[in-house]
């Protein structure tokens, strides 16, 4: 958002250092990106008339002219007649014109903020000596291509300015000025402040200075009664999403380019002149913060305009030259055939102003913010005018705009007014008083301020404050709601810094810990203990990333105004946003990696808690690797899984999980998946597996992965925080490797649970699997097992490690019938 110094001193004063006064944006207002003094950059340029113009002699393409200065410029040689030569390769140059000329010593405008600017000095040109240089266009820095001279015609100047040999070109065009380009986003819950006016109102407001509209913006001139020489049928079919559509037809206008101030404003502003209509429409936008659009009336179909829904599959080619197929949630502008224009973002190319257009329709106008937004980034289109649309404008203000906006085009453009004005609104809301008292603001920001004080600084950007301190907002403050934001108004106009550095009192004694926090706070430190990297990541995806994770789009929560296209859908668990992050890490030099995120999901499958979906806590775990391991990527991930579990005193078993339609469990292969519920509780804590065949194809993952996801639901309800740390024995321990034959219909797990539950005195077992191996045709397989022993009362003999041994044998070989190999 580009603020102009000059047009600010023109509603406030201002009598501080630009320093000192973007220190004081910075602090109350919004981010300063960037100051251009343009003051600086024209200081040298001069306003001239051409008294002479004669062809050079020695080219043909070439000028030698004699300017006047008003003997402005000391030091430089003049003829008998105080003129000065300079040579001018331009066609359009003659005698009789105002130029712009550019001395000896000056910088080139458009190369001011070059590296290395480039500076003119006199020079000979085919001969003849030239002092400078008349200016163009481009080399004015005001257009990027220009076939001639800057040319400038008392219709080109305000009423208030004159034309004179000497003057200062950049004091004639407002170029004398700073231009502050303030960050878009400070101002997202501020729709005023995207015009000048607004702006200036906030600035006044800082300096602690009263601040007063100009008339014409706090009581709009009234419109004249005509009969409707050109006649139009308005309607407004949406009028929830379009609260105000107001239009009035404009006759005999002329369609050219605007007069130089204007198009010089809009350049200085960041915008580019286009024609006198366009131009002022824009203008009015820049300063009020309201867009504003003009149609060609004879282009109309059926001399009717309003606002609708679109249909789905109908189309319509904006002012971009685009071609957009719309749906049925697009709010456009319509005639009598089709749309001619997509709500609050861009206009049609069909009713464009051109230079043939002799009649308009004026439109001011306002929409739903988040209709428009959700419209923009379904399209992909963004303007200035949707930036300040879905920001949430007023409608209480459009008549006032189209006042101002009536008034410019007649006096720029030319024309009548061919039909009274046509207002399609809703019902319109009155702001209501906000109550509030000095003890509840003071309260809430540290303060001392009396009654009188909260009244000055609210007063001096036009709110209305009784003596009650009942506050009402004026029509374009309609952020204003709770006695909250009145507290927020108070504490900026009166200045952050100036609250006092100073803690509130609160009882000494400790919050209590939160456990979900804490829980996270062990998860985190675990598993980044153990090598893995955390991500974070949006709690939104795509609906693409669903599918190909194998969950169901269906069940995720939509957002009906997302960020970006990509961004539609909320997740069912974690392991989709990590799954994206793998290929790339891989891709980017790490062979070898394992990634975790502790993030929410939703479902709709889940029960509304009060009315709201719930938010799920998960944790995802991936591990992967290019070069293959030794043993299955899934006890590779089950390796992760047990340290974590062994850290939170879980104890758990794991559960084959081959049908299910928990989403948590889809990117899993079924046969290759597993339930891993708490042994005491039984909650299920984890899903864990390797990915299913076409989720390693959609994301391109190595042939060695696996991972798993955590319920942290589970996980809290079944945590022993006692248990959670153990003393290393002091005694050495030792080891066995154990193989079995056995049917294949046991599963490891039922080998494990049936050697863990064997009680062995004051003895510690650890069984870990090593490997299966099942030749083909058999109905038999082998697994080995390495069995840890040890003890916490004295170092084990060998006969003591063999009885241990004995005892899980025989529980193996009485329940399943085993062999030992």
């Amino acid at each position: 958002m580009k603020v102009s110094l000059n047009v600010i001193k023109k509603f406030t004063d201002i009598n501080i250092e630009v320093d000192e006064l973007v220190s004081k944006i910075n602090a109350q207002l919004g981010g300063v990106d960037e100051v251009i003094d343009l003051e600086a950059r024209y200081k040298d340029a001069l306003i001239v008339k051409v008294a002479e113009c004669d062809k050079h002699s020695n080219a043909d393409k070439l000028s030698v002219c004699r300017v006047d200065d008003g003997g402005v410029v000391k030091d430089i040689p003049r003829d008998e007649h105080n003129l000065i030569q300079v040579v001018c390769g331009a066609p359009n140059v003659k005698k009789g014109m105002w130029a712009v000329w550019l001395p000896p010593h000056s910088t080139v405008p458009a190369s001011f903020t070059d590296r290395e600017p480039f500076v003119l000095a006199a020079r000979e040109l085919r001969g003849v000596l030239s002092q400078g240089m008349l200016a163009s266009s481009e080399e004015l820095g005001l257009a990027s291509d220009s076939i001639g001279i800057f040319e400038i015609t008392n219709s080109d100047i305000q009423t208030d300015k004159v034309i004179q040999a000497g003057a200062s070109f950049a004091k004639l065009f407002d170029l004398d000025d700073v231009v502050i380009d303030i960050e878009n986003k400070m101002f997202t819950h501020r729709p005023d402040l995207f015009g000048q006016l607004g702006v200036a109102r906030e600035i006044a407001g800082i300096l602690h200075q009263p601040f007063r509209s100009p008339a014409e913006y706090l009581t709009p001139s009234e419109f004249d009664s005509v009969s409707e020489e050109l006649e139009i049928e308005t309607f407004n079919d949406v009028p929830d999403l379009a609260p105000r559509f107001l239009t009035l037809v404009v006759k005999n206008i002329e369609v050219k380019s605007s007069p130089l101030w204007l198009q010089i404003e809009l350049i200085r502003l960041g915008m580019k002149p286009i024609s006198n209509v366009v131009d002022v429409t824009n203008f009015v936008m820049l300063h009020t913060a309201q867009p504003t659009h003009a149609y060609d009336y004879d282009k109309l179909n059926g001399k009717r305009l309003g606002v609708r829904m679109a249909r789905d599959g109908e189309e319509i080619k904006l002012l971009n030259k685009k071609c957009y197929k719309l749906t049925a949630e697009d709010v456009v502008i319509a005639d009598a055939v089709g749309p001619v224009g997509l709500a609050g973002i861009m206009g049609g190319l069909d009713s464009e102003v051109s230079s043939a257009t002799k009649n308009i329709v004026l439109e001011v106008a306002n929409f739903d913010m988040y209709s428009v937004r959700r419209s923009s980034m379904r399209h992909g289109v963004f303007t200035d005018a949707l930036t300040r649309f879905n920001k949430g404008q007023s409608p209480l203000q459009n008549n006032t705009v189209m006042s101002k906006l009536l008034s410019l085009i007649q006096s720029i453009v030319g024309g009548a007014q061919a039909g009274g004005l046509k207002d399609q609104s809703a019902a319109l809301e009155t702001l209501a008083g906000i109550k509030v008292d000095s003890h509840f603001i003071n309260q809430r920001l540290g303060l001392k301020l009396t009654d009188d004080d909260i009244k000055r600084l609210l007063k001096n950007v036009e709110l209305q404050v009784d003596d009650n301190l009942i506050v009402t907002p004026p029509f374009w403050r309609t952020d204003l709601r709770l006695p909250e934001d009145i507290v927020e108004e108070v504490g900026r106009l009166h200045g952050f810094d100036k609250l006092q550095n100073e803690l509130p009192r609160r009882q000494i004694s400790p919050a209590p810990k939160n456990k979900k926090r804490q829980l996270e706070q062990w998860i985190r430190s675990s598993l980044s203990g153990m090598g893995a990297n955390e991500i974070l990541s949006y709690s939104f995806v795509s609906e693409k990333t669903l599918v190909s994770a194998g969950q169901n789009p269906e069940d995720s929560y939509k957002i009906s105004n997302a960020i970006s296209p990509e961004l539609q859908c909320y997740r069912l668990s974690v392991t989709p946003s990590i799954l994206e992050k793998i290929h790339e890490n891989i891709k980017a030099g790490y062979p070898e990696i394992a990634l975790y995120e502790i993030g929410k999901a939703h479902t709709i499958t889940a029960n509304l808690v009060d009315g709201v979906p719930p938010e799920q806590l998960r944790v995802g775990f991936i591990y992967a690797a290019q070069k293959v391991q030794k043993g299955a990527p899934y006890y590779y991930a089950k390796r992760y899984l047990d340290q974590l579990m062994n850290e939170l005193g879980i104890h758990v078993r794991y559960v084959p999980l081959p049908e299910t339609n928990l989403a948590i469990a889809q990117p899993f292969y079924p046969s290759r998946r597993a339930r891993v519920i708490e042994v005491n509780t039984g909650y299920t804590v984890a899903i864990v597996g390797e990915f299913d065949d076409s989720v390693s194809r959609n994301f391109k993952l190595p042939d060695y992965a696996a991972g798993f996801e955590l319920l942290t639901e589970g996980i809290q309800k079944s945590i022993n925080p006692s248990s959670q740390y153990r003393p290393l024995s002091r005694y050495p321990s030792t080891s066995r490797d154990l193989t079995i034959r056995i049917d294949e219909r046991i599963s490891l797990q039922q080998i494990v649970e049936t050697m863990a539950q064997v009680s062995i005195n004051e003895t510690q077992v650890t069984i870990k699997p090593t490997g299966i191996y099942q030749p083909v045709g058999e109905t038999e397989k082998n697994v080995t097992f390495n069995i840890g022993i040890f003890s916490r009362l004295g170092t084990l003999t060998s006969e003591d490690a063999s009885a241990v041994i004995e005892r899980l044998v025989n529980s193996i070989t009485d329940k399943f019938k085993a062999e030992i190999i």
